[in-house]
């Protein structure tokens, strides 16, 4: 591979002391409860979808408790409250390098919250606030250097249309999924497009399309926000061999299968949100 010698400019970004914007939501709990009520699980994960376009920062998760029971009591209450929130972020593919607290805080005393009926008083601070913080602005400075560079990697239709072998696999790595949804972004569309086409032309080989999710503890599947169903990998899966079949894929060449989160790719976790495909059959034409 020849390495030429290019001017290029590099972009420097440089934090200029803008204010963070933050975005807050509350989620409040039945008495002595950490359970997440339904419409408040719904309330939340409208927030949550409102966050996709959203460079985050940092999250922060605090619990409380009403002014009724021992301080113990309280303390773990709260925390479990908090414990239960972050759960459902781990769940919508809201990766936990993002959260920096989880943190219980025990009772909120009741004259903080200018409110004459105890009883709503009380509903009100059994609760977890939630906020989000976006990443500062940044400004971008020109730079002008020389460095060496490569020869460009091949993209995804060129791959399809190289030599395989039963074994490979090919990552769709600009095919980016919505976060919590197994619908794919309006750009990566349009590269799924290019890559449907060449495989409708590629027919000597059959494969096994991949989903996989992010963000989520054990190794689980995320929700599928659409269905409510916990098998997002595969809707996933399911949506690109839809797509294929519908601009012309052999549907006999293909099958369709969920890995949940089994093996993540490291770094940023939108790229864990995604599709690839193992070359399981090559004809006796390409082998030879």
């Amino acid at each position: 591979m020849y390495k030429l010698l290019a001017v290029i400019i590099v972009f420097i970004q440089i934090n200029i002391g803008f204010s963070q914007t933050q975005y807050t939501h509350d989620v409040y709990f039945n008495t002595d409860e950490y359970k997440v009520p339904k419409t408040e699980e719904n309330r939340l994960l409208l927030f949550i979808s409102k966050l996709q376009d959203i460079e985050i920062d940092s999250i922060a998760i605090y619990g409380f408790c009403d002014d009724v029971g021992a301080d113990t009591y309280n303390m773990k209450l709260s925390q479990q409250r908090a414990d239960a929130i972050k759960t459902i972020f781990s769940n919508n593919e809201i990766s936990e390098s993002l959260i920096s607290n989880v943190d219980g805080k025990g009772e909120i005393l009741l004259k903080i919250v200018n409110e004459k009926n105890i009883l709503k008083l009380r509903g009100l601070n059994r609760k977890v606030e939630i906020i989000v913080t976006e990443k500062q602005p940044e400004q971008i400075v020109e730079e002008v250097v020389e460095v060496p560079t490569v020869v460009k990697k091949k993209t995804i239709p060129e791959q399809i249309k190289g030599k395989l072998n039963v074994g490979d696999k090919i990552i769709f790595k600009n095919i980016l999924f919505k976060t919590g949804y197994s619908t794919v972004t309006k750009d990566s569309k349009k590269i799924l497009e290019h890559i449907a086409k060449a495989l409708v032309e590629r027919e000597d080989i059959y494969f096994t399309i991949q989903g996989h999710v992010c963000c989520t503890k054990f190794s689980r599947d995320a929700i599928d926000k659409k269905t409510k169903q916990r098998n997002l990998s595969v809707a996933r899966a399911k949506y690109v061999h839809d797509y294929f079949v519908k601009k012309g894929v052999d549907k006999k060449r293909m099958r369709y299968l969920g890995m949940r989160r089994k093996f993540p790719l490291g770094g940023d976790p939108k790229y864990d949100r995604r599709v690839e495909i193992l070359i399981t059959y090559v004809g006796e034409n390409e082998s030879k």
